[in-house]
């Protein structure tokens, strides 16, 4: 019999409950599967992983997760010796779970290789939201698809990387869960490029007119913040509507160097006179997400 997926906390199981083996998550259906790091497939999304070692991309930095996909690996060296593909059922299930803001349960496990990993058995790490996910060469050479998550959970003791508050009339802070927020950035320097172009967006030149004026959203070409490391700066911005500014992120199209759109649009993107954009941006986002 096949134990249906659960999504968020499951009663019974708080932050740090301690699993002898990874046998004891089955029946709850905390972690469904006994030798796969991921819970989930490409038509429900992704429900847990489990942090074991197995792949020598990964890093831990605790509230933040950058994870390596499932598939190609050795699993007695961790070294991949093929390529992944979005097609595992694994990826395609976190990619679903970045997509509809479905939180994600981490588990970490005595032979992961991190600071905040149990000596013994496996730790239940808490819910984490999958923020990013792109590919890139990984250190044996091969595609690795990878993820980035945030914690998302309920422990407000916690230091998140980023959240939003809620603060009632009495002044008092409340965290608002169960919910995905998407960050947007503005600084001086995408408020400058909106600006430039009339909060039109470079891709279909409309504009999101709101009862305070007219809005547009300034998009990175190449992310910021670990691990992309791009950096916020004009040649790296982009004024776009906030569905453009979500296909672009997701990848469901890039910009080849002439401009031109590729993936699942056609046509050109505007580009302003005075707006120079860095083409070394531009190939790391076709290389993202699979289009070099």
């Amino acid at each position: 019999m096949v134990r249906p997926i659960k999504f968020g906390e499951i009663p019974g199981f708080e932050e740090e409950h301690w699993f002898r083996d990874r046998k004891e998550m089955m029946p709850s259906s905390f972690h469904r599967n006994w030798g796969a790091g991921i819970d989930g497939n490409g038509k429900e999304g992704a429900a847990a992983i489990v942090l074991s070692g197995g792949y020598e991309d990964d890093d831990d930095l605790g509230d933040v997760i950058i994870y390596t996909g499932a598939g190609g690996n050795n699993p007695d060296t961790g070294k991949q010796v093929q390529d992944q593909t979005w097609e595992n059922r694994g990826n395609a299930g976190l990619r679903l779970s970045m997509d509809q803001g479905l939180p994600v349960r981490v588990i970490r496990g005595h032979s992961h290789k991190s600071k905040f990993s149990p000596s013994t058995g496996y730790t239940y790490a808490g819910l984490y939201s999958v923020v990013d996910a792109w590919e890139e060469k990984g250190k044996s050479g091969f595609k690795i698809c990878k993820f980035r998550l945030e914690y998302c959970g309920l422990n407000i003791k916690r230091a998140l990387p980023e959240h939003t508050e809620l603060k009632n009339l009495h002044g008092e802070t409340q965290r608002k869960s169960g919910t995905v927020l998407r960050i947007i950035r503005d600084t001086q320097i995408t408020r400058g490029i909106k600006k430039l172009y009339n909060f039109e967006c470079q891709v279909c030149g409309s504009p999101v007119l709101t009862q305070s004026g007219r809005y547009a959203e300034g998009a990175h070409i190449k992310p910021l913040g670990k691990p992309h490391n791009g950096h916020d700066s004009s040649d790296n911005v982009l004024c776009l509507c906030p569905n453009h500014h979500v296909m672009f992120d997701r990848g469901s199209f890039s910009i080849n160097d002439d401009l031109t759109l590729i993936g699942i649009l056609e046509g050109r993107l505007t580009l302003h006179k005075k707006h120079h954009i860095n083409k070394t941006n531009l190939e790391y986002h076709r290389k993202s997400h699979g289009y070099n």
